[in-house]
């Protein structure tokens, strides 16, 4: 594969609006999956509220475009003011990559 890059994003979520939260992460889950460039994406959330979520783009032009979605900006808006406590976003060029799989 040719070089393509990581969006790390890692958070502490809040105790507030967890069923408005799990719906925009769904919403935002499948509309990531339509932009142009996207690849996939991997997340995970502990028991008191640390999360990661990466998700992989073909592209830096791709991941700007995913930023200023109109949607995407609202919920970038509601994590501010209501779910996230912290967050963190770290963008990787991947350079190399491998995996296993046991049969």
């Amino acid at each position: 594969m040719e070089t393509y890059y990581a969006v790390i994003f890692t958070s502490q979520r809040t105790d507030k609006d967890g069923e408005g939260y799990a719906k925009m992460a769904e919403v935002m889950d499948e509309l990531a999956q339509k932009q142009p460039g996207f690849l996939r994406v991997e997340s995970a959330r502990s028991v008191e509220g640390k999360g990661i979520t990466v998700s992989y783009w073909e592209s830096l032009e791709a991941i700007q475009a995913w930023k200023e979605n109109s949607k995407h900006l609202v919920a970038q808006q509601f994590g501010k003011e209501k779910w996230y406590t912290q967050y963190n976003v770290e963008i990787c060029k991947v350079i190399k990559d491998y995996s296993f799989t046991m049969n």
